[in-house]
C-alpha cells in the first residue's frame, strides 16, 4: 500500500482486520457505553472493564481523523463499528479499564479544543473511575495521528499532574512545517510554532512511548526521529519507542487486540511498568 493516507488505503487496511476484530466484539463487549463527560455532543466515552476485582490501571485511548473526522466506535454503530473501539477490548484483555472517547472536531472546534477535552476526560476519571474498577492515580494517555497530538496537547495545557505516561502512536509534535490541513484545526500560520505541543512533549518529566510505522508517511517518520533526538538532548536518554514493520499509518491502532502482538506487548508492558 505504501505510504499514502486516503479513505482507499483505510478501507484496505479494515478489510485486512475485520475477520479478527469482529470475532472479538461479543468476546469483549463494552461495559458502559456513550458516557457524557461534558456538555458537547461529542463529549463521550465508552468503557471496557477486564474481570476481576480491585482498582486496575486506565488506559484511555485517543482515536486520529486529521482533526476533521474519526469515532470511538463500538457502541451506537453496531458490531462492524470496532475500529477504535479495538483498543478498549485490547486493554481490557490485558487486565487494564479501557476507555475509548470522542472528542471535537475541526473546523468548527479549533485549538486548542482537543486538548481541553482530554482534560475533561482526566477530570472525569478522576472522579467516577473507580465505580468502574479503575484506579484514577493509575492513568495512562494514548493517541494516535491527530490523537496523540490532542495528548501531547495535554501535556502542554495542563503538565504532568493527573497522569503516569503517555503513548504517542505517529503524532505531530512541531519539527515539520505547517500542511495545510493543520491550519483547520490550528488557524492562523503565524501561531503555528507557539501553539504546537513540542515543548512540553519533548522536555516534560513523564515516561514517554513514542511509535511510528515502517509506512508512514515521511512527515510522520520525520516527527518521531525528531522527537527522539529532542528528549535525548533534553534528558540524556531516549524514551521507550517502537517502529512497526509491516504496519502503516492507519494500521497501527487498528490491528491493536488482533494476532499480531508486537506492539500490543509493548504498550501493555509500558503501562504496567508506569502504573506500577
Amino acid at each position: 500500500m505504501g505510504t499514502d493516507l486516503g479513505p482507499a488505503v483505510l478501507a484496505q487496511c479494515r478489510a485486512l482486520f475485520d475477520a479478527e476484530q469482529l470475532a472479538l466484539v461479543d468476546q469483549v463487549p463494552v461495559s458502559v457505553a456513550d458516557i457524557a463527560y461534558g456538555p458537547h455532543e461529542r463529549h463521550r466515552l465508552d468503557i471496557y472493564r477486564p474481570q476481576g476485582d480491585g482498582l486496575v490501571p486506565i488506559l484511555v485511548f485517543v482515536h486520529g481523523g486529521g482533526f476533521l473526522k474519526g469515532d470511538k466506535g463500538g457502541h451506537g454503530g453496531g458490531t462492524d463499528a470496532w475500529p477504535n473501539a479495538n483498543v478498549g477490548r485490547m486493554a481490557a484483555q490485558a487486565g487494564f479499564l479501557g476507555v475509548v472517547i470522542n472528542y471535537r472536531l475541526a473546523p468548527d472546534n479549533v485549538w486548542p479544543a482537543g486538548a481541553e477535552d482530554i482534560a475533561a476526560v482526566v477530570a472525569w476519571i478522576k472522579d467516577h473511575a473507580a465505580q468502574y474498577g479503575g484506579d484514577p492515580e493509575r492513568i495512562v494517555l494514548m493517541g494516535t495521528s491527530a490523537g496523540a497530538v490532542h495528548v501531547a496537547g495535554y501535556l502542554k495545557l495542563a503538565g504532568d499532574r493527573d497522569i503516569c505516561a503517555a503513548i504517542l502512536l505517529s503524532g505531530l509534535y512541531g519539527y515539520t512545517p505547517l500542511d495545510e490541513r493543520d491550519t483547520l484545526y490550528y488557524g492562523d500560520p503565524a501561531l503555528y510554532a507557539e501553539r504546537m505541543p513540542l515543548e512540553a512533549v519533548a522536555g516534560t518529566p513523564l515516561p514517554l512511548m513514542l511509535a511510528c510505522a515502517e509506512f508512514d508517511p515521511p512527515r510522520f517518520q520525520a516527527e518521531f526521529l525528531s522527537l527522539m533526538q529532542d528528549r535525548l538532548a533534553r534528558h540524556g536518554a531516549m524514551p521507550r519507542a517502537f517502529i512497526h514493520s509491516g504496519h502503516n499509518h492507519y494500521s497501527m491502532a487498528m490491528h491493536l487486540g488482533a494476532a499480531d502482538r508486537r506492539l500490543a506487548n509493548e504498550i501493555c508492558a509500558f503501562v504496567r511498568d508506569t502504573t506500577a
